[in-house]
């Protein structure tokens, strides 16, 4: 029987400087950071509130196809790949102080039916979301635009 979630990756194009992102701008935690042969690290970080769940900072390289790799790549260089969804306890705050700290966002705090959220990239590019959550029901979203 599957228990959890332990863990996901997220495609970066530079371990070292994500590294660097998630741990000093975000505020996670580093957690394995081990070579395993010459083309491929195994680098994980946590949040220090769900330790559980590892993050896996990983480039595109072997053992998949050369082709799969060069698709990789130009969705990472054009910003299309998307990254994970954070949940904070202020996102106007959260927003403030990611802003201040030279976080790119693509969109500002906004309310929708299931919380306040904002729309940010890392610094591979990925899209990441920030959602202050709060209750909602199906009726919520009736007339909604959530472009």
């Amino acid at each position: 029987m599957i228990t959890n979630i332990s863990l996901i990756s997220v495609w970066v194009t530079d371990i070292d400087a994500s590294l660097a992102f998630y741990t000093e701008v975000l505020g996670f935690e580093p957690k394995d950071d081990l070579q395993l042969g010459p083309d491929f690290r195994w680098c994980t970080v946590v949040h220090p509130r769900q330790p559980e769940l590892q993050v896996h900072l990983t480039t595109p390289t072997k053992p998949l196809s050369d082709d799969l790799i060069a698709a990789m790549q130009r969705a990472q260089e054009s910003g299309g790949l998307p990254g994970i969804g954070l949940d904070v306890d202020d996102c106007q705050r959260t927003y403030e102080e990611l802003s201040a700290k030279g976080v790119e966002f693509i969109q500002p705090p906004e309310q929708r039916p299931y919380g306040v959220e904002a729309l940010m990239r890392d610094n591979s590019g990925n899209w990441m979301v920030l959602v202050e959550p709060r209750e909602f029901t199906p009726d919520d979203f009736a007339g909604a635009d959530l472009s």
